[in-house]
Parts: C-alpha cells; structure tokens; sequence
C-alpha cells in the first residue's frame, strides 16, 4: 500500500507541475508527461495487485469477502484509480471534460486512499497472532 501512496503523491507533483506549467502558458519538460503516465499506469498495477491479495487473502483466511468496510474502501480506490486512468486517455483526445474530470477524480482519490488505509489497518490486525 506505501508504494501505491507514494506513487499517488508523485503523480500529484508531477500533475500539479504539468498543471501550472499549462496555467502559465510554459513549456514543460519533454520527460515530464511520459513520466507522469508512466507512474499512473504503475500505481494502476500495484492498486490491482492490492486487490488481489486483499481477496485472496481474505477468501483464505474468511472463505468469503466482505468482513470489514475495507473491501468497499478498496472497491472505491480501485474504481476512481480506472476512471482517473479513462479519464487521462481522454484528455490526448481533445475532449473538453476530460481534463476536470481527471483532476476531480483524483482530488477524490486523496480522500479513497485515507479511508482504504484506516480501514486497512484493522483488517491486517485481524490476520495477525495476537
């Protein structure tokens, strides 16, 4: 999960720099949007493989999901992680919406990743020996 925050903050920088740069009407490095997309589409893997050692895990150690809010708190990561990855998709084709809904996605995201860690803390201590 750390490395996903810390993905997410880097993307943040790095959006937020491509963001003022545009407002400034600046050129921005050549490196910076490959960069950006390449850090999205790997915080996009490490959030899916989160979820799939979430129900793994939970499927062996419960036999079934759904024990705590934070499999709905990783659901909720999971979707807004997949329509800030659509909505990015969107923008290189001139679409209008694309952009806000982009940032907007993310901003909430900010909010999913602090519940999916508080809510991840009591699930983990219900897996260990205690």
């Amino acid at each position: 999960m750390g490395f996903a925050i810390v993905a997410y903050l880097v993307l943040a920088v790095s959006g937020g720099s491509i963001l003022l740069l545009r407002q400034q009407h600046s050129s921005r490095p050549r490196w910076l949007r490959p960069f950006h997309i390449l850090v999205g589409l790997t915080m996009l893997g490490l959030v899916l493989l989160l979820l799939a050692i979430g129900i793994v895990g939970t499927l062996g150690h419960y036999g079934s999901l759904g024990h705590s809010t934070h499999l709905w708190a990783g659901l909720a990561v999971v979707d807004l992680v997949f329509i800030s990855a659509w909505s990015a998709t969107q923008i290189s084709l001139k679409h209008p919406w694309a952009r806000p809904l982009h940032v907007g996605t993310n901003l909430v995201l900010l909010i999913a990743f602090v519940l999916v860690s508080l809510t991840g803390w009591s699930a983990v201590q219900k897996y260990l020996p205690g």
